[in-house]
């Protein structure tokens, strides 16, 4: 076989398989709206999860295919809706922001240790030990699962305990995701108060582990101002020896943080 016959017969092979590739890419063409594109870029890129799905491009999917809210992108707030309403000629307002906090004092100072712990530094695999180092087993175990996942540097351990940046904070909720402890809760975006312990001990035994530890004295309860409307409740409760607060009830008077013997109540901030 010459030359010229092996060039003919590479060429029609390379012709006849670019027919078959051009063939099958118009009947395996799968649609995709523009509008997806364009919805994903007014997005923050962030991938957390804050909107309940995969990232921002299987979010921006949801919009466009089935109707998804726009208002969902918690980091974005209201400039992301804003963006995204411009592409689908919609209008919507963000929710009311929030920001993540450390229900947890427990610094050295504040509380001690039961064992040395010496295995995987996550705080999910040191929970599985009796449930981790600490002497108080409802406490922040502080190895950092949250600060990893955290895509906007918002949250730093402190002396063992986590603590959130409030001014980076988007409330996008991926730190109470990883939390084995289930002590990250998220509170309106303003300068109000809340009980920063989780422990449901009773008071006596939560001495034992933690100097600011909430007794569940209800001396918070007995001194706050507001009421509710039926007037059977306050602003300030105790349940499973824990005092929490409602923050829509709440007017950040302080009075429940100043008459706590135990000072577990304050303004959440980075120590």
């Amino acid at each position: 076989m010459d030359i010229m016959t092996t060039v003919i017969i590479v060429t029609v092979i390379g012709l006849i398989a670019s027919v078959v590739l051009v063939v099958a890419s118009k009947v395996m063409y799968v649609y995709e709206d523009e509008r997806i594109g364009q919805v994903a870029g007014c997005l923050p890129g962030a991938n957390c999860g804050a909107c309940g799905f995969a990232g921002c491009s299987d979010y921006a999917k949801a919009i466009v295919e089935k109707g998804a809210e726009i208002t969902k992108c918690v980091p974005g707030g209201q400039g992301a809706i804003d963006a995204v309403g411009q592409v689908m000629g919609v209008s919507a307002s963000a929710a009311a922001s929030k920001k993540a906090v450390v229900k947890c004092q427990g610094y050295s100072c504040n509380t001690g240790k039961k064992y040395d712990y010496q295995g995987i530094s996550t705080c999910a695999a040191a929970s599985k030990m009796f449930g981790g180092p600490n002497d108080c087993s409802y406490g922040c175990l502080g190895f950092g699962d949250c600060v990893k996942v955290c895509a906007f540097d918002a949250i730093q351990v402190v002396d063992g305990v986590a603590r959130v940046i409030q001014e980076k904070c988007t409330g996008c909720g991926a730190c109470a995701k990883v939390c084995p402890k289930f002590i990250i809760d998220f509170i309106p975006e303003d300068t109000k108060p809340s009980v920063l312990c989780n422990n449901k001990d009773k008071g006596a035994q939560t001495r034992k582990v933690c100097t600011v530890g909430c007794i569940g004295c209800m001396k918070c309860v007995k001194v706050c101002p507001v009421s509710t409307e039926d007037g059977q409740g306050k602003a300030v409760s105790v349940k499973d020896n824990l005092a929490s607060i409602d923050h829509d009830l709440c007017i950040g008077c302080m009075q429940c943080a100043n008459e706590c013997p135990v000072n577990a109540i304050d303004i959440p901030n980075c120590r």
